[in-house]
């Protein structure tokens, strides 16, 4: 009883001195670890109230354990904090798992208690075997590093002040204690995986070594201090390599090849926007490949152009063919605003390519504006009516594959006044006899 109350305390002035008056809201099931985390904030002399989720799964059991934690707070002079969820509907209806779906409802309903009641912090009986579990499952999965650090302490509001704690320790002040409890039936079977993992791995590690869970999480508390040195590894690689154009992210082939652990660097580099470690084989072949191949995660594409990888958002489906049926208006695209307006005939010219001038008298209503198409042909500007194709015109001007797919033409009766941000037509310029021009911008969003 005196060893994990002392190592409490010991642990409580370690991690929490920073809130040592604060005022904890305590997640208490019913369960074993909970109501032992009770128990000892009620010894310690910790100011608390406690909060209990019924998620209603199953039938009399889950009412019985509310009974148990309400009963304990009566007896005890605790505020009490209880909600009950339709659980099941829930997941239906945000088609997640049970468990996940009753995690997002847990925390944040007691996120909404803590406000609304003036608590600090809240706290969870999260404890040493919990860490591990965390940890093996991150492992297996594949997580990379940032899965190796476990459970945290302190994470927002949320504390964890029993994770010094071993599960044989919690049983044992349990058993001195005399402390009443509920046993989750599910928690003795292996449909979750976490269960599984309790059951069996951690049981079989601990028959090879005794001390399994201390050293392991010793090992975890390192993992956590090793990762903060690699993250600013990784950010320095992260400034160097990652550069801004737009809304795209342009890595140069030639620096790249030359980083080690290439592997690694891909990874961390490419990981926040939705690419996984199975891809690193495709992600590394593009730095040998053709322009124009890429490797694309469920938010973005990687595309070889040129000397560079290109991060790219993948583009949003909208409507090919666009109308303007009147001046002066705006278009707005998912990347592009298009404005339109007529305007007399201007004494400069300004001569970007994100503004066209169009002789009014050459074109009538309604304007088009749509993306290209293979086939699209034009007479571009200064070329005397020397036809083109607009699949050339983009070749030529070196134009990446996710920039072509945002593309759109001007035109006017079948006819392309402008290929947009890139080159006016020849038949519709200004000449000596216009009297009125439709002047056109274009810029990204």
């Amino acid at each position: 009883m005196g060893d994990l109350l002392h190592g409490f305390r010991k642990y409580w002035l370690s991690q929490f001195s920073h809130i040592s008056d604060a005022r904890i809201l305590l997640a208490v099931s019913g369960g074993a670890d909970s109501m032992a985390l009770a128990h000892i904030f009620l010894s310690s002399g910790i100011k608390f109230g406690v909060a209990h989720c019924n998620f209603g799964l199953r039938a009399e059991a889950s009412d019985m354990d509310e009974a148990l934690v309400a009963d304990w707070c009566t007896s005890n002079k605790i505020t009490f904090y209880s909600v009950r969820f339709p659980t099941k509907e829930k997941a239906t209806e945000w088609k997640k798992g049970t468990q996940e779906t009753a995690r997002i409802l847990r925390y944040e309903w007691f996120e909404t208690v803590r406000k609304s009641n003036g608590y600090d912090r809240i706290a969870t009986a999260h404890h040493a075997n919990d860490n591990v579990e965390t940890v093996l499952i991150n492992l297996f999965k594949g997580t990379g590093i940032q899965g190796m650090h476990g459970i945290q302490p302190e994470n927002n509001f949320v504390i964890r002040p029993l994770l010094f704690a071993t599960r044989k320790a919690i049983d044992e002040y349990i058993g001195d204690n005399k402390i009443y409890f509920r046993e989750d039936v599910s928690n003795k079977s292996d449909d979750y995986l976490r269960n599984a993992v309790r059951h069996h791995l951690v049981p079989a590690a601990e028959q090879l070594f005794p001390s399994a869970i201390k050293q392991a999480n010793e090992s975890i508390f390192r993992f956590g201090e090793a990762e903060q040195l690699y993250t600013q590894a990784i950010n320095v690689h992260r400034k160097q390599l990652l550069e801004l154009r737009g809304k795209d992210y342009y890595i140069s082939v030639r620096k790249l090849r030359l980083r080690k652990p290439i592997h690694t660097i891909c990874y961390e580099l490419l990981q926040p926007f939705g690419f996984v470690s199975a891809q690193l084989p495709s992600i590394l072949s593009l730095l040998t490949s053709e322009s124009g191949h890429y490797v694309a995660s469920a938010t973005h594409r990687l595309i070889r152009n040129r000397d560079f990888l290109v991060i790219a958002a993948n583009a949003e489906q909208e409507a090919d063919l666009l109308q303007i049926t009147e001046l002066p208006c705006e278009i707005t695209t998912t990347t592009h605003v298009y404005k339109f307006k007529l305007i007399a005939v201007p004494k400069h010219l300004n001569t970007s390519t994100d503004i066209a001038y169009i002789d009014a008298a050459d074109v009538s209503f309604p304007l088009t504006l749509r993306k290209w198409r293979i086939g699209d042909y034009f007479y571009p500007l200064g070329m005397n009516m020397k036809k083109k194709k607009v699949s050339k015109l983009l070749i030529d001007n070196k134009v990446p594959l996710h920039k072509k797919e945002q593309l759109r033409i001007l035109e006017s009766g079948k006819r392309i006044l402008w290929v947009a941000g890139i080159r006016l037509d020849e038949r519709c310029k200004i000449k000596p006899s216009t009297t009125s021009v439709i002047e056109v911008i274009v810029a990204e969003m």
